[in-house]
């Protein structure tokens, strides 16, 4: 099992387990620790976790801000990769593609979800993975969605 995925089980079997993988997580990529992402589900091919709408993360608008949206869809796309891709494989992001579609006047779930054969693609130098990624408002609107492109290929050595 994937350390992050095993981590997130055995963090968030315990009380408040959410915040403490959240806050685990933030460490390791300490950029993310500026949205306080609390991540709520991780699985292989999904990951959620909510911002919430407080004035750290505001824009001029008092909404949240467009690039701490983008925080958080990213954030999500590594957990939910870390979760799902296989372990002889590797990924890194090559690229991001996002529409503001609504004012994000409320807390956000940002979401990150593959297909489970995207990971088994063959390999050869390498493959573009799309990863689909939105962000949805207590009010079940979305207020970004987009891909976040991984490039994935074969562990040196493996």
């Amino acid at each position: 099992m994937p350390a992050v995925l095993d981590l997130w089980k055995k963090t968030s079997a315990l009380p408040l387990g959410d915040r403490l993988f959240s806050l685990a997580f933030s460490q390791k990529a300490p950029y993310f620790a500026s949205i306080r992402p609390r991540f709520t589900v991780l699985e292989p091919h999904r990951a959620e976790l909510v911002i919430r709408k407080r004035r750290r993360v505001h824009n001029h608008i008092g909404t949240l801000h467009a690039i701490a949206l983008c925080n958080g869809l990213e954030a999500a796309m590594g957990a939910m990769a870390e979760a799902s891709i296989p372990r002889e494989r590797r990924w890194i992001p090559k690229g991001m593609e996002v529409s503001y579609t609504a004012k994000a006047d409320s807390d956000v779930t940002c979401i990150a979800e593959t297909d489970p054969e995207q990971w088994t693609a063959e390999v050869c130098d390498g493959y573009d993975l799309p990863v689909r990624v939105r962000g949805v408002r207590a009010d079940g609107t979305v207020v970004i969605e987009g891909t976040i492109r991984l490039w994935v290929t074969e562990k040196r050595g493996a």
